[in-house]
């Protein structure tokens, strides 16, 4: 949360910048990163679907290799919106003080959808969750938003997470591979990659994030409060787009397949198996953040000693500055 400016922007990438037309145009400076932004996506690859982007106004696109590189470029003022974990929001408000809104959603877990979960070989001994006393459990990066959840369904089954566990970082891309070569006795799997394992065989699920939580809400869009209260027309614009592409992004499949495609450069057969799919995460039509899922997972951060104190969701929440904006 410390690290300067600079810093930040060495470890960013700028991935696109719209255009600017003949007439003054203000620009808004969104990170964003992979997977499961489509709405973003669709401005990026499809911006004349947008009556106002690049016309209007202007995005200077900026992609990152996470949640938590974003906070640190908002706390430094590099950027004006990006995607963000609850989590990640949450320590950015009380490490660095970056006060945030909470904009719009991007993707959840609710019931009949897909929930990240963790597998054992099909011929693992480990039958139950307390079976996983003095194993190896992959997590994707260490302090992810999903060791929350997990803490608490461990500590259901009588285990502590820090004491009877070796957590191991995988990497959700090498999580698959680390179960099936015995790097973890228990590894994590989230899409694209669950389906890609889910094909193979060999894997069997042992628990999943909504057998401790339902309604999970995993990544938001946030902007900076600053840049809001100070420019509320051109967030409103922002806003209605994020809205917009999200209806476009669920209202055509096909087409939300091509563009994640050219974004994610992973092959349209690959992403068919799994986009947007009942065994894909949720997403709501009008990209409307869930403020109660949002506390429900602030809460258990701050019991799990994640996050050093309680938030309240209403300090991120404006009163019309919130997706769906039409």
């Amino acid at each position: 949360m410390k690290k300067v400016a600079c810093a930040v922007f060495a470890s960013v990438t700028a991935w696109a910048v719209f255009p600017v037309p003949a007439q003054a145009q203000e620009t808004i400076r969104v990170g964003w990163t992979i997977p499961a932004e489509e709405s973003k996506y669709w401005m990026m690859r499809r911006p004349t679907e947008f009556a106002d982007l690049g016309k209007t106004y202007k995005i200077e696109w900026v992609q990152f290799q996470g949640t938590a590189p974003m906070v640190q470029a908002m706390a430094a003022g590099a950027l004006d919106c990006s995607t963000q974990s609850v989590l990640s929001a949450a320590q950015g408000a009380i490490e660095a003080n970056l006060q945030t809104y909470i904009v719009a959603q991007h993707v959840s877990e609710k019931p009949g959808s897909f929930s990240v979960y963790w597998a054992v070989k099909d011929d693992s001994p480990i039958k139950t969750v307390a079976d996983i006393k003095g194993k190896s459990v992959g997590t994707n990066v260490f302090g992810s938003g999903i060791l929350g959840p997990m803490a608490m369904l461990l500590k259901r089954n009588g285990l502590d997470m820090e004491k009877d566990i070796k957590l191991v970082e995988t990497g959700f891309p090498g999580s698959e591979d680390a179960i099936r070569s015995g790097r973890v006795d228990v590894g994590v799997l989230n899409q694209p990659f669950a389906a890609r394992a889910e094909a193979k065989g060999g894997l069997r699920k042992l628990f999943s994030l909504s057998d401790q939580q339902q309604n999970i809400v995993h990544i938001m869009e946030v902007c900076r409060k600053d840049f809001v209260d100070k420019k509320p027309d051109l967030a409103k614009l922002y806003i209605r787009d994020i809205t917009s592409g999200m209806k476009k992004a669920l209202a055509n499949r096909a087409e939300t397949l091509k563009v994640v495609s050219e974004v994610t450069k992973a092959p349209v057969e690959v992403l068919d198996t799994y986009l947007l799919k009942p065994n894909d995460f949720a997403r709501d039509e009008n990209a409307r953040p869930n403020f109660e899922g949002v506390q429900a997972m602030l809460d258990i951060y701050a019991q799990t000693g994640m996050l050093s104190r309680k938030l309240d969701v209403s300090t991120m929440r404006h009163p019309t500055m919130v997706a769906p904006i039409q």
